[in-house]
């Protein structure tokens, strides 16, 4: 990006006091950037190289790893949920397969409804969040609930889905998620910066997150999310890591071509321009597909990321404030791209 690009975006990051950074590598522009504090009570700046948590953006990664399980022969995509995971679901339709499970139209019951991310701050006063380190930990939470759908009926994003699919990923693997996902996606794609911290725990250059009170201060949100994240979402990454994995991912790094087609496969029809794949949400112009889209959304942490085709052009913007990352990857396609 030329300066007058540049300060486009600044002057976008001043307006919307913008606190996190950004990346952005095409065949045409590039460029990154920070803004805001990392540790507003010290005063540590946020930098390109700071890690913020992602949400449920990574998500991605359970699904590549899943992925990678099948090109091994140990899973199918129509594997039943029954036949490849030794936990009972009594209420659970026995039609469930790894497919449904990785679209989100298993129509099973969420460990929680995201009506608000306030109110998921709220869940972890009766289920301390000190307690979730793993993703069996989760299993209470829905275990026993009835469906909430039949199979396939409808798309509805689910977090239970992605821990279920974790579980699947220890048992067939016989290594903890994380570890897995590690292993054999963020070390294969050169991702060094990213991984799944406990926020006890935090490595150099992590970002606190931060939720605005109601009297207009911040405080942190360590209490707000789960202390370590799993497979459905709070991995740590930093946007020019997000960058490196589109390239990975898209030069066929993580994935065999053949799988790769099939991961960035439209496969849920959500409206007449978004679908659902493997690899997340996609926009489509007609038949075509436009860009590849990752979002995630928890108290304290904001993250968007993308891959345009036709631009070859991998963007990804992370905030550890709730709101911003929207408005700034919006405006850094439109510098992009015009």
């Amino acid at each position: 990006m030329n300066n007058k690009e540049m300060e486009q975006i600044q002057a976008l990051q001043k307006e919307i006091t913008f606190s996190g950074a950004f990346s952005a590598r095409g065949n045409h522009k590039q460029g990154s950037g920070s803004s805001g504090f990392a540790n507003q009570s010290e005063k540590l700046e946020n930098q390109v190289s700071t890690r913020f948590n992602m949400a449920s953006g990574s998500q991605v990664f359970t699904a590549v790893a899943v992925c990678h399980l099948i090109e091994e022969g140990k899973l199918e995509f129509d594997t039943l949920l029954k036949d490849c995971l030794d936990i009972t679901f009594p209420y659970f339709d026995e039609d469930i397969t790894v497919k449904h499970l990785l679209l989100h139209t298993s129509g099973i019951p969420d460990y929680f409804e995201e009506e608000t991310v306030r109110a998921y701050e709220d869940m972890w006063i009766q289920k301390p969040m000190y307690r979730m380190r793993k993703a069996s930990d989760y299993l209470p939470l829905f275990q026993q609930k009835n469906m909430v759908s039949p199979v396939e009926a409808m798309f509805h994003a689910n977090h239970a889905g992605y821990i279920l699919l974790g579980l699947i990923i220890e048992q067939v693997s016989g290594m903890e998620c994380s570890d897995y996902i590690s292993q054999h996606v963020l070390q294969k794609a050169g991702m060094k910066d990213t991984g799944y911290f406990k926020l006890d725990e935090l490595p150099e250059r992590t970002a606190a997150g931060y939720i605005e009170t109601k009297e207009g201060g911040f405080k942190t949100n360590q209490y707000s999310i789960p202390i370590k994240g799993g497979p459905d979402r709070g991995a740590y990454t930093t946007a020019s890591d997000m960058v490196l994995f589109w390239e990975m991912l898209m030069g066929y790094k993580l994935l065999s071509e053949e799988m790769t087609t099939a991961f960035l496969e439209p496969r849920v029809s959500l409206s007449e321009y978004i679908s659902y794949g493997y690899v997340g949400y996609i926009e489509r112009k007609e038949t075509e597909v436009v860009k590849y889209i990752l979002m995630g959304y928890d108290p304290g942490t904001n993250f968007r990321s993308f891959y345009r085709l036709d631009q070859s052009l991998a963007v990804a913007v992370c905030s550890n404030k709730e709101e911003g990352a929207h408005e700034m990857i919006k405006k850094i396609e439109e510098v992009c791209i015009k």
